[in-house]
């Protein structure tokens, strides 16, 4: 099994978008916001600071995981989907992996994420990479009833 994390290319422009909008259709629905971030990455995402992964997986792209920036030294992890076809990989987890080890190296100080508790498979993983709750502001996302952080420095 051949797994690699590669960065964002505007080739891969649309994996973004399919792989996010997947779970968001089957736990949620898609917000406007998302409607607007997944069909503009280059625009929302990157223009502003933030970066873009893909997990290859048998020369297909499965998986993707956005951090955005919030300020110089704090990122969101978000836009973080795998294909179901792919889960029960491990694929979440090296998505994960890769960011925290990115963070280091851009010196970033710490990561922050929304979710929601019926997401249970990733509030585990989250956890079991040192993620903690923290008080979450109102209105960031409808979905999301959770925020965690995990400071890297």
């Amino acid at each position: 099994m051949q797994i690699e994390i590669i960065p964002y290319s505007p080739e891969f422009k649309e994996y973004l978008k399919t792989l996010n909008y997947e779970w968001l259709e089957e736990y949620f629905h898609v917000e406007e916001g998302d409607r607007i971030s997944l069909s503009n990455p280059q625009e929302y995402i990157l223009d502003r600071g933030g970066f873009i992964f893909f997990a290859k997986y048998n020369g297909e792209i499965v998986g993707t995981v956005s951090l955005l920036k919030k300020t110089e030294k704090v990122f969101e992890l978000g836009k973080m989907a795998v294909s179901k076809n792919a889960q029960g990989l491990g694929i979440g987890k090296l998505l994960l992996e890769h960011c925290l080890e990115f963070a280091k190296q851009k010196e970033i100080e710490k990561l922050i994420l929304y979710s929601n508790t019926i997401l249970e498979n990733a509030i585990h993983l989250y956890r079991k990479y040192g993620f903690v709750e923290i008080e979450m502001e109102p209105g960031v996302y409808e979905r999301g009833n959770i925020k965690m952080e995990k400071k890297i420095f």
